[in-house]
C-alpha cells in the first residue's frame, strides 16, 4: 500500500496552506464570523478561481476528477486555520449527491457551484429523530407535477446563503431527495449561529408545491446517495479535526515554551510534557485512522463504512481530550475569545455532534 502523497496532492496542500497563512489570520476569521453572511465572498471567489470548488467533481461535470484523498488534504489544512467558508455544505455534501445522481439538471447546477455563483445546502436533520436521519417526518406527497412538501428541517448548514436546498423526505413509504428553491412559496428560513459561530438555519415547509423535475432521486437510489454523502462528509470533518488537533498541539507547545514560572519555561515541567506527549499521540492515532478510512473510501472498499465509524469515535474522544488539555495549559486565556485555542475546542464539540456523535458511532460500529 502506497502511503505517499502524489506531487499534485502535495501541491494542493501547499496551495491551501499558503492561502491560509496569507489570508486567514485569526483576527480575519473573527471579522468574517461577525459579518452578516458568516463567510467571506472574496475568499469564496478565490476558492473558485483557484479551482478548489471543482476538486471532487468528474471532468464531465467540469471538475478535476479528484476524490477523498484530495478532499482530506484540503480539510486538514482548513482545520488548522478554522476556515469557515461553506465548502462542506455546498461542495462536499450537495456536490456528492448531485455528482452521483441521475438527476437531469445536475450538470448545470454543478457548474454554478464550481463557479462560486450559487450555494446549495442539504436539509436532512430533524428534531426528535436523533441521528436516524432516514426516519424523517418531512413528507413529499402527490404524484407527477402535483407534489407538495410539508415538514421541517433543522441544523441546515449555510442556510442563510443557500439559493437552493436538497431536502430528504418521505415519499410513498420510501425516501426522496428533492430540490427546493429558497424563494419557494411556503418555505420559511430561520437563521441562527452554532456553538462555534458558524451560520445555520431551520427550514419549515408548509404546502410547498414542487414539479416532478424537482426530484433528484427516490427509493433505494435516494438512500444510497444520502448514505454516500454522509460518509464523504464525515471523512472531511474528521480530516478537519485532525488539522485542528495538530494546530492545538503545536500552539500549546509553543505557548509553554514562552510562558515562565519559577524563572523557567513551563515546558520544562515534566507533568506538562507528559500531557503534551499524550496530545501528540492522540493526534497521530487519529491521523493514522484517517489515512486508512480515506484509502478505503477511495478504493471503494466495503470495510470503509466501518472504518469511518471507528474514525468518528476516535475524533470525538481525541478532540475532546486535546481541546480540553490545550485550554487548560493556556490557563485563563484559553477560554478568552481573543485567543484561538478556545475556538478549536468549540469546533471539536461541533464536529463530534455532526453526522452522529461518539456514542452513536460506537453503537453503529458494533452492528457492522
Amino acid at each position: 500500500m502506497n502511503l505517499n502523497y502524489s506531487d499534485e496532492q502535495n501541491m494542493l496542500r501547499e496551495q491551501v496552506l499558503k492561502f491560509c497563512e496569507t489570508n486567514y489570520a485569526f483576527s480575519d476569521r473573527e471579522k468574517i464570523l461577525e459579518s452578516d453572511d458568516g463567510f467571506s465572498h472574496e475568499n469564496w471567489k478565490q476558492f473558485a478561481e483557484l479551482g478548489w470548488l471543482a476538486v471532487p467533481f468528474s471532468e464531465d461535470n467540469g471538475g478535476f476528477n479528484f476524490g477523498p484523498i484530495e478532499l482530506t488534504v484540503m480539510f486538514e489544512e482548513f482545520g488548522k486555520s478554522l476556515v469557515v467558508e461553506p465548502y462542506l455544505s455546498s461542495v462536499v455534501m450537495s456536490g456528492t449527491i448531485l455528482e452521483n445522481s441521475n438527476y437531469s439538471g445536475k450538470q448545470a447546477l454543478l457548474e454554478t457551484i464550481i463557479g462560486g455563483e450559487q450555494h446549495v445546502s442539504v436539509a436532512y436533520a430533524e428534531a426528535n429523530i436523533g441521528y436516524n436521519f432516514l426516519d424523517c417526518v418531512t413528507a413529499l406527497e402527490g404524484q407527477s407535477d402535483d407534489l407538495t412538501l410539508n415538514g421541517s428541517k433543522t441544523i441546515v448548514l449555510n442556510a442563510a446563503n443557500a439559493q437552493k436546498f436538497i431536502v430528504l423526505a418521505k415519499h410513498a413509504d420510501s425516501l426522496a431527495l428533492v430540490l427546493v428553491d429558497k424563494d419557494a412559496v411556503g418555505l420559511a428560513v430561520q437563521n441562527f449561529k452554532t456553538l462555534d459561530g458558524q451560520t445555520c438555519g431551520e427550514l419549515t415547509f408548509e404546502n410547498v408545491s414542487l414539479a416532478a423535475d424537482a426530484i433528484i432521486a427516490t427509493g433505494d437510489e435516494a438512500k444510497a446517495l444520502f448514505n454516500q454523502m454522509v460518509e464523504v462528509a464525515t471523512l472531511c470533518i474528521s480530516a478537519e479535526a485532525v488539522g485542528a488537533m495538530t494546530a492545538s498541539y503545536q500552539k500549546t507547545v509553543q505557548y509553554t515554551k514562552e510562558r515562565e514560572q519559577f524563572a523557567q519555561p513551563i515546558s520544562n515541567f515534566q507533568v506538562l510534557q507528559h500531557r503534551m506527549v499524550d496530545m501528540f499521540i492522540e493526534t497521530e492515532i487519529t491521523k493514522s485512522l484517517l489515512i486508512k478510512a480515506t484509502l478505503q473510501l477511495d478504493s471503494k472498499d466495503l470495510e470503509a463504512t466501518k472504518t469511518i465509524s471507528a474514525l468518528k469515535v476516535q475524533v470525538g474522544k481525541a478532540g475532546k481530550f486535546i481541546g480540553q488539555q490545550a485550554v487548560q495549559l493556556h490557563g485563563g486565556m484559553g477560554v478568552s475569545n481573543e485567543m484561538s485555542i478556545g475556538h478549536y475546542l468549540k469546533r471539536f464539540t461541533v464536529i463530534d455532534s455532526m453526522f452522529g456523535n461518539t456514542q452513536h458511532h460506537i453503537n453503529k460500529y458494533a452492528t457492522l
